[in-house]
């Protein structure tokens, strides 16, 4: 890990705080009448998500991180691992489930996001597309002209994931998923 000085602030780069990994969403340079200049900054957690403010004197260093994105593709879980292959290299890789985000919207064949610490060469975690279209494999029956009450109803996606969709939506049925919240988008003609 490189140290650097509060001059190279800027908005995206990820820092080590507290043996975290942050993200710098805004830094403020500050000179007061008096005392000396000082680096006010609003930090987002990488991996914890926790947002923080933090005061750096100016000129005090900083150990700032590498992190890469890469997508892989999620083969299969057994044991408590999740594995995925990079599909460039065919290089398989086991993962915790601890270090998946949101696993029940990971299906076999999905291409996930992983966030790797280059320079510790290791994988933070694997999060699912921002949408999936998946299959309802369980749900009650629709009827004919709920299309416009606006009520819901639970259903199970094929991910195994269990989230509220439309009256009008039946089993069978493929559908758009915003895993980042879990909700319903919309029904999916696939021709």
């Amino acid at each position: 890990m490189a140290k650097i000085d509060t001059s190279d602030f800027r908005p995206g780069l990820n820092i080590l705080v507290d043996d975290e990994i942050y993200s710098i969403v805004e830094f403020q340079h500050v000179k007061p009448g008096k005392g000396g200049a000082f680096v006010r900054t609003k930090l987002k957690g990488v991996v914890n998500e926790k947002n923080i403010e933090k005061t750096y004197r100016s000129g005090e260093k900083v150990e700032s991180v590498r992190i890469e994105s890469h997508t892989y593709q999620f083969l299969y879980s057994d044991a408590g691992l999740y594995y995925f292959m990079n599909q460039d290299t065919y290089e398989q890789f086991p993962l915790e489930k601890e270090r998946v985000l949101k696993p029940e919207f990971v299906t076999e064949g999905e291409n996930c996001t992983l966030l790797i610490d280059v320079d510790n060469d290791q994988v933070l975690y694997a999060e699912p597309p921002a949408h999936i279209v998946s299959t309802v494999e369980e749900t009650d029956p629709g009827l004919r002209g709920d299309t416009a009450q606006g009520g819901s109803k639970p259903a199970t996606i094929s991910s195994g994931a269990v989230i509220q969709v439309p009256l009008f939506i039946n089993k069978g049925d493929q559908i758009k998923v915003d895993t980042r919240t879990g909700e319903y988008v919309e029904r999916v003609n696939i021709n």
